[in-house]
């Protein structure tokens, strides 16, 4: 390969990339013996006179402890080295050296050390003051209430330091009442082992809700009048009492929208028996969601009389069922939250008549869910919630769509938790996290969850993500490094962060404009710095199973664990294929290839347990991995003599398998399918691989099942260069069809959406574009031996390496393959790639004006013999006898020029 002018400052640039799970690699953490307590105390002062713990400390209880509290203390002391923990009176605390805790407060101390008390703190607010006084070492968790005092003891468990306790004072208190997680996505859901551990980490981290809303959960939603069986009913007192014990007001959500007849007396009793199941166990808050129903639809005749139709109709309904919960079952328990509901429009603040109702019906104590404008926001800012809080006229609890990815099959979001203004807590009651299926890979966005519910003022998403890594990592740093590189192949979730792996794009684009017309030298260089970054991705999992401090994590990460294995090794095998094609070694080439083709249907092959992970393979860097390997790919092709094969792309993300390349298949059983709605300017394109004279083009868009899934307003253009485009037909049908004007030449042609669908998603069956100038030689493929099943002689002259015609049995006397061409081709090359461990043996022949001569012996995977002339045909005659051979292309290098 030729190239030219090196761009120095980039190669440059990658020659100092360093392998990014090394320890000095992008470190965040704090200095050694600094402690850094998240979420980050609302106000915290150092004092000079900190103390060493010993081997036994005094404990006296004060009024705002419980057990609780104390069990976390306990677990700290333990930990730091101290043996016997005396429990004494207030009375018998002397003067004499050594260190008394105070927990659950007391005053005098507190002024003895020169620290105001927690009075007019809010709730669950707290101080912590670690001094000395009298050469007596005091420590002292005041809590308002007894949840102030948990939170001081795990304040206290972030800033002990081996045995050292600095000087603190610390004033805090959270600034939203809501913080935690809704458990609400659809399929798999969690298992009560993961819920209880979930319950663990919210407490852990001074989160104080959980909602308990799981749409698979068949009692929760489709069979919410029924009873829960023993079992289950146990489990959730299992969960409730967990709950408690970790300071986390455990919510009850029930959904009946689906079947509720909302003037039924007998459907409110069963709603309200099932509170009443919940509240024996202890639970005191609950949630009615009514969301993702259709509130045109009632479920009895009396409904419909009584209402109407319309939003306004289904908001008046649903008001008067909450409000007789609020006003006749809720406050008749005082130790019951006021009552929640999440409503059937909780996406966005336009006025509707559905909202008019519940804002001048629902009473004032229900708080309203709602998720942002769209159901997964990339934005949050401080005046929608405004606006929310003004539209629904009530209390607004945000339930933010982040990491859950019940909508992303096969994607683990794990970049930080963005977009959301700080000034949004002046506004709403809470955010509240809808979690992944997998429970422990969710916590690195809880942790954010935690900051910004606690102290907003000072959020920073990429701080606070910095964090959780570490977290995760237990601190170590090869650990945090690698959880970093995981993370960046699993950044894309569709909203929040539309680019996918955008560390490991600008190493790929930094390598391109390096390799890419360089000298031989510089190309080598620009491999050699970008190969650790690909060794970094092969290794991370090794390292994240090794060192993550949940066993969780990895457990329910393998299938995304094990595909970035595979992918990495890809990559890495590929740089191997590029360098085997500077060194013109077309075998290595080939080896590598077949490598590369492997690792890819291996990581393709993958499956996560759990619905909807399970239906398709863990995308990793879709986009940016994949298009790599293609387009090297398409570089080993160009070298061997491949014609630029067709491909198409999408704007929009794929639903399930249906994947771009199905719209240039030639087959109209299969489709793209995306998994959205198309908005203004997404597009399908289909990229001809060189500039080609056009002619006939058409766009089949719809299928049976969903003849409404195509783009409504549409453009039909075509390009020479990508980005001057020429219109050719405007459509607002599902087929498009157009003819270029003759002598159109172009690389692309696209259908680019005009105007946004209202709903409808996009399904492409073709996208066929005419071909006119001649450039594209067919070749056609017969003889024998007779193919396998399944199997065809086509896809030894299809183009497509990944592809292989497998013949169904050894060769006998007089099997051949016979290849023949569409015109007379000027022919400097004849190669022949057959399938590592499926080579069969033969002779190569050519056929010219003359008839049909020897060129030389098939006898290995990679066959390239030299030719020249005019050849119209080849032919290999096989061996008998030797073994079913398996032919991935044969290939005529045309001549140049």
């Amino acid at each position: 390969m030729r190239r030219f002018g090196p761009p120095v400052a980039v190669v440059a640039a990658l020659a100092l990339a360093v392998n990014p799970l090394t320890p000095t690699a992008q470190a965040h953490e704090a200095a050694p013996g600094v402690a850094v307590v998240t979420p980050e105390p609302q106000q915290t002062t150092s004092r000079p006179d900190g103390f060493t713990l010993g081997r036994s400390v005094d404990l006296v209880r004060g009024p705002t402890t419980d057990p609780d509290a104390e069990r976390v203390l306990r677990a700290t002391l333990q930990r730091a080295g101290v043996g016997t923990v005396r429990v004494i009176d207030a009375a018998g605390a002397d003067s004499r050296p050594g260190v008394t805790i105070w927990l659950g407060g007391n005053d005098e101390v507190l002024d003895d050390l020169g620290v105001a008390d927690q009075t007019g703190l809010p709730a669950e607010g707290y101080v912590l003051a670690a001094g000395t006084h009298r050469s007596r070492h005091h420590l002292v968790l005041a809590g308002v209430d007894t949840d102030g005092t948990y939170y001081a003891a795990r304040t206290f468990d972030q800033l002990v330091q081996g045995r050292q306790v600095a000087g603190t004072e610390i004033r805090d208190w959270p600034t939203m009442r809501y913080r935690g997680s809704i458990e609400g996505f659809y399929g798999t859901p969690w298992s009560h082992a993961d819920r209880l551990d979930h319950l663990d980490y919210l407490g852990a981290h001074r989160m104080n809700t959980y909602e308990y809303a799981p749409k698979d959960d068949p009692y929760h939603r489709e069979q919410w009048r029924d009873p829960y069986p023993a079992g289950k009913l146990a489990e959730l007192g299992e969960l409730v009492n967990r709950a408690r014990s970790n300071k986390v007001d455990f919510t009850f959500a029930l959904s009946p929208g689906l079947s509720i007849c909302y003037t039924s007396d007998a459907d409110y009793q069963a709603l309200v028996a099932k509170f009443e199941a919940l509240y024996a166990l202890g639970a005191r808050s609950f949630n009615v969601p009514l969301d993702d129903i259709d509130y045109n639809t009632w479920h009895c005749d009396a409904d419909r009389a009584k209402y109407g139709t319309g939003g306004g109709a289904a908001g008046r309904a649903q008001s008067e069922l909450l409000n007789r919960i609020q006003r006749e079952w809720v406050v008749a328990k005082p130790d019951v939250a006021p009552l929640q509901m999440v409503p059937t429009e909780y996406y966005n603040v336009t006025e509707t008549p559905y909202k008019k109702a519940l804002r001048e019906q629902l009473d004032a104590a229900v708080f309203v869910h709602w998720t942002g404008i769209g159901v997964i926001p990339r934005t949050i800012t401080t005046a929608q919630a405004a606006q929310a809080k003004a539209v629904f006229g009530h209390d607004i609890l945000i339930w933010d769509n982040y990491p859950v990815n019940d909508y992303l099959a096969g994607r683990l979001p794990l970049a930080d938790y963005s977009g959301r203004e700080r000034g949004i807590a002046d506004q709403v009651v809470g955010v509240i996290s809808n979690p992944m299926n997998q429970a422990a890979v969710s916590k690195i966005a809880l942790s954010a969850f935690s900051e910004l519910g606690w102290k907003p003022a000072t959020y920073d998403e990429r701080a606070a993500w910095e964090r959780a890594l570490s977290e995760r990592a237990g601190g170590d740093l090869r650990t945090t490094a690698a959880l970093r590189v995981f993370a960046d192949l699993n950044t894309y979730d569709t909203t929040l962060h539309p680019e996918s792996a955008p560390e490991l794009a600008a190493r790929i684009d930094a390598f391109w404009t390096a390799y890419e017309g360089a000298a031989q030298d510089d190309a080598e260089s620009a491999i050699r710095a970008l190969r650790p970054y690909f060794q970094a991705v092969t290794r991370a999992p090794a390292q994240i199973r090794a060192g993550v401090v949940d066993p969780a994590f990895s457990d329910q990460a393998k299938a995304w664990l094990d595909a970035t294995v595979l992918w990495g090794q890809a990559l890495e095998e590929s740089l191997r294929l590029l360098e085997a094609l500077d060194q013109g070694d077309g075998a290595a080439a080939w080896g590598r290839r077949q490598q590369v083709d492997k690792l890819t249907q291996q990581a393709k092959a993958i499956r996560d347990v759990r619905a909807p992970h399970s239906g398709t393979y863990p995308r990793i860097g879709e986009g940016v991995v994949d298009v790599f390997l293609s387009r090297v790919g398409r570089l080993h092709d160009e070298w061997m003599g491949l014609l630029p094969r067709r491909t198409a792309t999408a704007s929009l993300p794929t639903y399930a398998e249906n994947v771009p390349a199905r719209m240039v298949d030639g087959d109209e059983s299969t489709f793209y399918w995306s998994n959205g709605a198309p908005g203004e300017n997404d597009e399908v394109r289909v990229d001809l691989g060189a500039l080609r004279e056009i002619g006939e083009i058409a766009v089949l868009m719809g299928k049976s099942g969903s003849p409404n899934d195509f783009v409504q307003s549409g453009a039909l253009e075509w390009s020479a260069d990508g980005a001057t485009w020429t219109e050719l037909a405007r459509g607002t049908t599902a087929e498009v069809r157009a003819t270029a004007p003759a002598g159109t030449k172009a690389r692309y042609v696209r259908y680019r959406a005009v105007a946004a669908n209202v709903a409808n998603w996009l399904v492409v069956r073709e996208f066929a574009v005419q071909v006119t100038d001649g450039s594209e030689l067919v070749l056609t493929a017969t003889g024998g031996p007779a193919p396998a099943e399944g199997s065809a002689l086509s896809r030894s002259v299809d183009g497509d390496v990944s592809t292989a015609y497998e013949a169904g049995a050894a060769p006998v006397d007089g099997d051949a393959l016979t290849v023949t061409a569409s015109a007379p081709t000027a022919v400097d090359r004849v190669t022949v790639l057959q399938r590592d461990g499926a080579v069969a043996a033969g002779r190569l022949d050519v056929h010219t004006a003359g008839g049909w001569r020897e060129i030389g012996a098939v006898r290995s995977a990679y066959t390239a013999l030299p030719v020249s002339g005019t050849v119209d045909a080849v032919r290999v005659r096989w061996t008998a006898g030797t073994t079913a051979p398996e032919v991935a292309e044969v290939i005529l290098h045309r001549t140049k020029g």
